[in-house]
């Protein structure tokens, strides 16, 4: 019996129970192909490091990999997703919807990489786990414009979108701001209540 039955056997059985999200629109959202094409259906602009294609809560499934040139690429095992890899001061934003409401959080991320270090370096650098291992930056002294959350109707549109899109109210954005601009912003990642950071982001 998979996670899905169980579920709505409990639901039956149970019906004092709230089930705030049907277990297939959970299900849909562990394909990051799936995932990040919502955010691509809100025509919001073109935003595009590779992850694995299923995130299913596995060690392997939070591995990231920068590959620092086109014949790298060649290295890494499908199926996965790639993205452009994007500098952005080392810092992402998490973005917690329950609903209609909307909890930012800072946290720190992959360093940016310079034209000396491209230049210099090839080959695919593997990131473990990067998400999870991510520490708090709401506390740094960061530059303002690293800082500096993402506009509040941005969120509340991507918000709303995604609710629909998706069919869920419990779930988390990772956004980044290109480094060195003020309103380019890149959707990376979905999850579906990512328990680790959710008690330092109550709403």
């Amino acid at each position: 019996m998979n996670h899905e039955s169980i579920v709505e056997d409990y639901r039956q059985t149970h019906p004092e129970v709230t089930v705030l999200d049907p277990p297939d629109a959970i299900q849909h959202i562990r394909n990051r192909q799936y995932m990040l094409q919502a955010v691509a259906d809100m025509d919001l602009s073109e935003s595009y490091v590779a992850k694995p294609l299923v995130a299913d809560g596995s060690a392997k499934s939070h591995e990231l990999s920068l590959a620092y040139d086109r014949y790298s690429l060649q290295k890494l095992e499908p199926p996965l997703v790639l993205q452009e890899f994007v500098n952005h001061g080392g810092v992402l934003f998490k973005v917690y919807v329950v609903g209609e409401a909307i909890k930012v959080v800072r946290r720190f991320s992959l360093p940016d990489v310079t034209k000396r270090e491209l230049s210099k370096t090839a080959g695919v650098h593997r990131f473990p786990r990067v998400s999870c291992a991510a520490a708090s930056a709401d506390d740094a002294d960061l530059d303002p414009g690293v800082a500096e959350l993402p506009p509040r109707p941005l969120l509340e549109r991507l918000a709303k979108g995604l609710r629909r899109r998706l069919g869920l109210r419990l779930f988390n954005l990772d956004i980044i701001r290109e480094h060195g601009t003020r309103d380019q912003f890149y959707v990376i990642d979905i999850n579906y209540f990512p328990g680790k950071v959710w008690e330092n982001a109550r709403i």
